[in-house]
């Protein structure tokens, strides 16, 4: 095996672990309350805390690597994804896991940029997807919920001897910085607008500390926005709203996520503490909708470029809508095959829009802002999964606590998919409209995005 083989499997193999942190974790989510005594909030930030510091920090890791060496700072982010991984295994409290979990997404952020660098993103994310929940629950059941965590530390150690031996290292000290006031100002917007939402039903929707967090979450993305145009290199170039189909690209992953990934966590507390499923059982459970799109995403990959960007986008949000609705009517009485018909179309929905929302991300912007554009991308992927956890959680906790009753959970089940069900339509609306052929500048992609 040469050596741009030997470096490309290092890094899927580092970018594999990585992304499985964000599925596996879920099928373990209900062991851990129960082990950590954590309180529901506790476990929505076992989540957001991941995703929340994966979104901010990629914006700036691609200037690092410029400016530190991308060998270095992939080689950093192992370190600190793996130090992190022990951290979250070794954890005592919910305050604990969380915190160890921040800096896992630390360490995630800065590992991955190189994976979007060789554009593996779409087939490992497909990869991790699918064997995610399965891989959690087996972990889960077998070895106990820390072994999540702890499985990552042979990984990335082999990675770590690896990478030093086999990356070459590179760097661009021209485009090259870190942007702190940027990432201070989005990390705190981002922190205040999640925190209020998840306490907003414990303090009260109206109480001062909700609604200070709320405007103080409001006013730190605009003044965000304001220092970012005022930037010469910024890590998030505002002015690339100005293309509708950046625009449209963002909408889709903010809205895949913050409904369908979204409601991963609360399928799998219906499975587990309603159905009462092993975690195992419960990661079965999840294999039609994860195959499927794991088989349907490379289709709809040769088909950028035949088949309007903006018609697989549209389409398969349709599709995540439809999916959506048809788990919508969960009764006390049913199986988990009343999830069966949504897992199905949820499955080809998400197949179709992996794919082209990657591509659409990096193609409709000057090429030298692909990579800004790919973090961007990935941004709301995360605050979309945060957004999408701690938003639908308000509304599920209005009709159920813990200790509630099995009525009351499905009650609360159907509203959040009801309202999962109108933002994915509201992603599919908006990918029809604003996603536009005559905007993909990016190598030659006008020809092939037509439409």
């Amino acid at each position: 095996m040469d050596r741009k083989w030997r470096t490309l499997t290092i890094v899927c193999v580092g970018i594999f672990m990585l992304l499985l942190d964000i599925t596996v974790v879920n099928v373990a989510l209900p062991k851990i309350q129960r082990d950590l005594h954590s309180s529901f909030t506790d476990l929505q930030w076992v989540v957001d805390a991941y995703s929340l510091m994966l979104a901010s920090v990629v914006l700036n890791a691609g200037s690092l690597g410029d400016l530190l060496g991308r060998k270095r700072v992939f080689l950093i982010g192992i370190v600190l994804f793996t130090a992190a991984s022990a951290a979250c295994g070794a954890a005592t409290s919910p305050l604990f896991l969380n915190l160890a979990r921040g800096a896992q997404g630390i360490g995630g952020a800065i590992g991955r940029e190189r994976g979007t660098a060789f554009g593996i993103w779409g087939a490992t994310i497909g990869a991790a997807v699918a064997i995610g929940p399965l891989v959690g629950g087996a972990l889960t059941e077998w070895a106990g919920w820390r072994w999540i965590f702890f499985v990552n530390l042979p990984i990335g150690a082999a990675c770590l001897v690896a990478g030093a031996r086999v990356l070459h290292e590179s760097r661009d000290e021209g485009h090259g910085g870190f942007d702190i006031a940027g990432q201070v100002i989005l990390s705190a917007g981002l922190f205040a607008f999640v925190l209020g939402l998840l306490r907003g039903n414990d303090w009260g929707w109206s109480s001062g500390r909700v609604v200070g967090l709320l405007v103080g979450s409001a006013v730190a993305l605009i003044v965000f926005g304001l220092v970012e145009l005022r930037q010469e290199q910024p890590m998030f170039d505002v002015r690339l709203f100005r293309v509708p189909a950046f625009t449209g690209a963002q909408v889709v992953a903010f809205t895949i996520s913050s409904s369908m990934f979204a409601m991963f966590l609360y399928f799998t507390l219906y499975l587990q503490n309603i159905l009462r499923y092993s975690p195992l059982q419960a990661g079965l459970r999840f294999l039609p909708l994860s195959m499927i799109s794991f088989f349907v995403a490379p289709a709809t990959g040769r088909l950028v470029g035949r088949v309007p960007v903006r018609i697989l986008l549209g389409t398969g949000m349709t599709l995540i809508t439809v999916a959506l609705y048809l788990m919508h009517g969960v009764k006390v009485s049913s199986g988990w095959t009343t999830l069966l018909a949504g897992f199905l179309v949820g499955g080809i929905g998400i197949g179709m829009v992996n794919p082209p929302l990657a591509t659409t991300a990096v193609s409709v912007v000057p090429v030298q802002r692909a990579g800004m554009a790919a973090g961007v991308n990935n941004t709301f992927r995360q605050v979309g999964i945060a957004t999408g956890i701690a938003g639908l959680g308000a509304i599920f906790q209005s009709s159920y606590r813990p200790g509630g009753t099995p009525a009351q959970f499905v009650h609360g089940l159907n509203a959040i998919l009801l309202v999962s069900t109108f933002v994915a339509l509201a992603g599919a609306v908006l990918a029809f409209a604003l996603v536009r052929g005559k905007d993909f500048v990016a190598s030659g992609q006008a020809a092939q995005a037509h439409g």
